[in-house]
């Protein structure tokens, strides 16, 4: 079941990142975006508690409070991405979390000559070379880095978010919380660029950016809180593919052979990454 939860999340964050392009391209700004990613979410899930009588109050201030400053920090950096750059590539440097994990294993970790997570760390990021090759163009260097950081990111958001679930903290209110974080943050960001020239084409999109990832939030925060972690990593990389051929289908993005292969090391280090550490003695860890 938690197998289907974690392609359920995929197929949802590949349509929101389609509706993030489409709302870029019909003139609503990036905090915009970022504030209809997260207001439905907060409203839907305040009524939900109130309806079910359910506290709001979170188990753990301090893991809450890391993962909404890694996880806004992703947010806002991947959406970047995905406005300027074609939504495969976009898609596949916000997956490389786990080579970050593992370059963090192998620097502070004690793992420093663990030739597993060498191996992976050096395929991901060939293959994220492979990637950018041949699918951008000079001036989309700014946004590509940018999709870089979000994946570091959301490294450390993913730690966060797989310690609440072990705490017992219910899906719904990590996504809550997360979303709270998400619209203060736009608003900061509506303060200082002001409110973009959407059509309705554009709020429509917004609107789905909105919905699908609530979807996708909860579906995923249930994948990573609850079920196999070498699984779920396994299977949160069909967003990628997902990405790949949503692009090709609305945008005609073109991919060459180096672009695929460049998304398969991606993929390939990722799980060779998670796999490593879930092998390790949790001392070791």
């Amino acid at each position: 079941m938690q197998a289907l939860w974690m392609l359920l999340a995929s197929a949802m964050f590949a349509i929101m990142g389609s509706f993030v392009k489409l709302s870029t391209d019909h003139g609503a700004s990036l905090p915009q975006i970022v504030l209809f990613r997260g207001f439905p979410s907060v409203v839907l899930l305040l009524l939900w508690a109130r309806a079910g009588r359910q506290s709001i109050v979170p188990t753990s201030w301090k893991l809450h409070l890391w993962r909404n400053l890694a996880g806004v920090s992703s947010m806002w950096l991947g959406f970047f991405a995905l406005s300027h750059l074609p939504l495969a590539t976009a898609t596949s440097l916000n997956y490389t979390a786990p080579l970050f994990i593992a370059c963090w294993m192998l620097g502070w970790g004690g793992t420093q000559r663990d030739p597993v997570r060498i191996a992976a760390v050096a395929v991901g990021f060939l293959g994220v070379i492979a990637v950018l090759r041949p699918s951008i163009g000079e001036d989309q260097w700014l946004a590509a880095s940018g999709g870089l950081v979000a994946g570091a990111m959301s490294a450390i958001a993913m730690l966060q978010i797989r310690q609440l679930g072990r705490i017992g903290e219910p899906e719904w209110r990590t996504v809550l919380f997360f979303s709270v974080a998400v619209c203060f943050s736009s608003v900061a960001g509506l303060g200082i660029e002001g409110w973009g020239h959407a059509d309705l084409a554009g709020y429509l999109s917004l609107v789905g950016v909105g919905t699908a990832g609530l979807f996708g939030q909860l579906a995923m925060t249930r994948a990573f809180g609850h079920g196999s972690a070498l699984l779920t990593a396994a299977l949160q990389y069909s967003t990628i593919i997902f990405a790949a051929l949503i692009g090709m289908a609305f945008w005609g993005d073109t991919l060459d052979v180096l672009a695929w292969a460049g998304m398969g090391m991606i993929i390939c280090a990722g799980l060779l990454s998670v796999w490593r550490t879930m092998r390790e003695p949790a001392s070791a860890k």
